[in-house]
């Protein structure tokens, strides 16, 4: 599995492409989504240069993968979705691959919520 350096998430993690950035850590980074899907629809990404989950999962490190899993829940206390932050649920959608729909050869789970989502997200033309 090749990374490609000039996905607009590398782009944005180098700082060449600004973002509305909601959280940062060591390990991970969110922002909101240019073309929000839902009320609250945020992307939270690992700082690593990881193509997909199956990437993911064989080469993170521990501190990453435990970093990226905890930067997911402090967000969605963050952006007010948590039931620990008064919210009333969310959703995280993680693509991958093409057969899965995922558009950007780099990690990213979106969290989406702030309205009832039903039993699927749609999709937005």
């Amino acid at each position: 599995m090749t990374y490609d350096q000039n996905n607009i998430f590398a782009k944005i993690l180098r700082g060449e492409i600004p973002c509305d950035k909601i959280y940062e850590s060591d390990h991970a980074l969110a922002f909101k989504d240019i073309h929000p899907q839902a009320k609250v629809h945020v992307l939270v990404i690992p700082k690593g240069a990881y193509v997909n989950m199956d990437d993911f999962s064989q080469n993170a490190s521990s501190e990453e993968i435990t970093g990226l899993i905890r930067a997911l829940g402090e967000v969605a206390k963050i952006i007010g979705v948590s039931q620990y932050s008064s919210g009333k649920g969310y959703r995280y959608i993680g693509n991958n691959g093409p057969d899965g729909g995922q558009e950007v050869p780099h990690l990213h789970f979106h969290i989406v919520g702030g309205e009832p989502l039903g039993r699927m997200v749609s999709t937005k033309s």
